[in-house]
């Protein structure tokens, strides 16, 4: 049985003929329609005269296009047919016309797979080889590819699929992770994914749905229907994909046709569009969600349909708990995701819903409290949604170098787990692999060819849900945090000065009285004391009956003071506002004397929700800023998960003696050299 590389070089050797018309970055166009279009032939050849035979029946009857796609696929013992005559070998008895053959073989699909090769936009792709006369060698290439189910199982046939896709991407300089995941990661996040709820995947006739809304080439939807045939047989899952990259959702469509995947209806279980603006599966609920959003991928396309949604539904829509910053949509997609949790209503045989999503790190702590991503995390663990985050080793996938984290996040966790959140680091976990792919250098153990059993390591470390040297187990509150405002008093030196006078002056010229006496009242003499001043100037004022507007006091304080860390601090009203003016100073009433903050000097304190605030301003903030207050009423609550601050793990330095050794040992080495090249 030929190996996928083997096969994908195969395959690599035909793309080579298109060289010239076609830029390598453009192979792709051909080659993946074409293996798909060769896959299809091959698992149909068998059937192929009894869905002739069952066409010519039918023929003259009254039955429309689906009902009759349905009857031919019947006979053809899949979710799709071909009722034209051709065959890929039939295709080379007529080299002059086979361009105008291969669109009526392609035709002679079921409708199912016509989509697929429409959104391949294969007619024009035929032309244009038609036109380089390279139609008929490219065809007569891949009659000597067999991949036929018996010759090339589905699992092979994913993997040769991954590889032909990212070394086009490559050459394309294009990111091959926004279409695929690796396997090991797959079946790691499937494991934990199911690990709880074996007792409810036991019971004979139970069907359950799982979704993945960037499904890319259909790898995370193969891989589940795997591990349920593998580990609960009795149990029907129906998967469910879309994707918004033409050429990833025909090969993923394609790729789910061809497997033995269960399908609820008809077999359009994979849907092409953007998740966010063309949700093809709004209003479903799913058991089950997987996911690998391409990193660092922005929104702006997207930005004014998620804002209105943001905006005028809220919580009843999508993506009511925030929006991160335009540059990196993932949480978006953790959203998305999260709208679609079935209920728990165990009466209703409705469970819950548990989802597995890979990202990056930004999600993890990109920015402070009361921004879009602190927000959404906040409402995730708050609701007692965000069960654990496995850390995987770096260089693990095939477009990206840097570490890696998957989120496991259910509204039906376990008792054992309520207002719990796991770490697990396993970012060690890994073997070297034989042969780098792209920037995948490392993978995880999966216990064959002699490599540990990394996966079943991780998932039972999960399952425990135990501390160890490389699991944590937090309380939700853990990870949430106080902003608080702390601020400093405003401290103001007043002094006249002819300058300040004339630049006063040219923007109030009716104050000119005013200043007058003003200036020969406090003199030009630098005062201190803000407070004292401004209490003459409002006395003096209102000897001369004079009343100013709030807008013409705040100009005088600016143009006249200066900031003096040693004069006192500025009085505010006790409502915090600006200074008092004449008429609040005059009622008589008592009030509680307040300073003015200086918003240059405001700072903040993040303080741990399981700490108490004043406890903490008193221990952490007032020894070092006595004159120091907080503003409650600007408090914020944040959430972030910095991974490396619990698994920090303290290397002691060297000591000086052994550095001074290979210090000395460098000298005598670069001496030794100089001495061989002077000799």
């Amino acid at each position: 049985m030929p190996d996928h590389h083997d096969l994908a070089n195969l395959i690599w050797q035909i793309a080579d003929l298109l060289r010239g018309p076609y830029r390598p970055p453009q192979y792709e166009r051909v080659m993946l329609p074409m293996t798909v279009l060769r896959r299809f032939d091959c698992v149909l050849a068998p059937t192929k005269e009894k869905v002739l035979a069952e066409l010519t029946r039918r023929q003259g009857g009254k039955l429309n296009d689906d009902a009759l796609d349905k009857l031919l696929n019947r006979a053809a013992g899949q979710r799709f047919h071909n009722h034209s005559p051709l065959t890929f070998e039939k295709l080379k008895g007529d080299p002059d016309h086979i361009d105008k053959h291969l669109v009526s073989y392609i035709n002679g699909f079921s409708g199912n797979v016509r989509r697929i090769f429409e959104y391949f936009e294969f007619t024009n792709e035929v032309e244009k080889m038609r036109e380089a006369n390279l139609l008929y060698l490219v065809v007569s290439k891949f009659c000597d590819v067999d991949l036929h189910p018996n010759a090339v199982p589905n699992e092979q046939m994913g993997l040769l699929f991954e590889n032909l896709i990212r070394r086009f991407n490559e050459l394309a300089n294009e990111t091959a992770g926004d279409h695929f995941t690796p396997r090991e990661v797959i079946r790691l996040m499937v494991s934990i994914l199911f690990n709880n709820d074996d007792e409810l995947l036991a019971t004979p006739g139970t069907v359950r749905k799982l979704l993945d809304p960037a499904c890319g080439t259909g790898g995370m939807l193969a891989e589940s229907q795997n591990y349920l045939r593998e580990h609960h047989a009795a149990a029907r899952l129906y998967v469910y994909g879309q994707d918004y990259n033409k050429r990833a959702f025909a090969t993923a469509a394609a790729d789910m046709l061809m497997k033995q995947v269960d399908h609820n209806g008809g077999g359009d279980n994979i849907r092409f569009g953007d998740s966010f603006t063309e949700d093809q599966f709004a209003g479903e609920t799913y058991d089950y969600l997987l996911a690998n959003p391409p990193f660092g991928v922005d929104w702006k396309k997207q930005q004014k349909e998620i804002e209105q949604e943001h905006d005028k539904s809220g919580f009843a829509g999508r993506f009511g708990a925030g929006l991160p910053r335009v540059n990196d949509g993932a949480l978006l997609f953790l959203q998305h995701m999260i709208s679609k949790f079935e209920p728990v209503r165990p009466a209703e045989h409705k469970h819950g819903s548990r989802l597995a999503i890979v990202f990056s790190g930004s999600p993890l702590f990109t920015g402070g409290a009361g921004s879009g991503e602190s927000d959404i995390r906040k409402w995730i663990i708050e609701n007692d949604w965000l069960e654990a985050i496995i850390a995987l080793p770096e260089q693990m996938f095939y477009n990206t170098g840097i570490g890696t984290y998957v989120w496991i996040v259910t509204n039906r966790k376990a008792k054992d787990r309520k207002g719990k959140i796991q770490l697990v680091d396993a970012r060690e976990r890994y073997v070297p692999m034989r042969r780098s792919l792209g920037d995948k250098r490392r993978k995880i153990g999966e216990g064959q060819d002699g490599e540990p059993d990394q996966i079943a390591e991780i998932v039972r470390e999960y399952g425990k849900c135990a501390e160890s040297a490389t699991s944590k187990v937090f309380d939700n509150t853990d990870f949430g945090y106080a902003r608080v405002t702390v601020e400093r008093p405003l401290r103001l030196c007043y002094r006249m000065t002819v300058e300040d006078k004339a630049r006063f002056l040219d923007a109030c010229p009716h104050l000119l009285d005013d200043i007058q006496a003003i200036d020969q009242t406090l003199g030009r003499e630098p005062q201190r004391d803000w407070n004292a001043v401004w209490e003459r100037i409002l006395d003096l004022l209102h000897q001369r009956r004079s009343g100013w507007k709030k807008a013409e006091d705040k100009l005088f304080r600016n143009v006249f003071t200066q900031k003096d860390p040693s004069a006192p601090p500025v009085e505010a009203s006790s409502t915090g506002g600006r200074p008092a003016g004449p008429e609040r100073r005059r009622g008589g009433a008592s009030r509680a004397v307040t300073f003015e903050p200086d918003p240059d000097l405001r700072d903040f304190e993040n303080v741990p929700l399981s700490d108490d605030v004043d406890a903490y301003f008193e221990r952490e903030v007032r020894p070092h800023v006595p004159d120091a207050w907080m503003d409650r009423a600007k408090d914020k609550v944040g959430y972030e998960i910095n991974f490396n601050r619990h698994f920090y793990r303290y290397t002691p330095p060297r000591p000086l003696e052994a550095i001074d050794a290979d210090l000395k040992q460098a000298e005598e080495d670069i001496l030794r050299l100089l001495r061989e090249v002077t000799r």
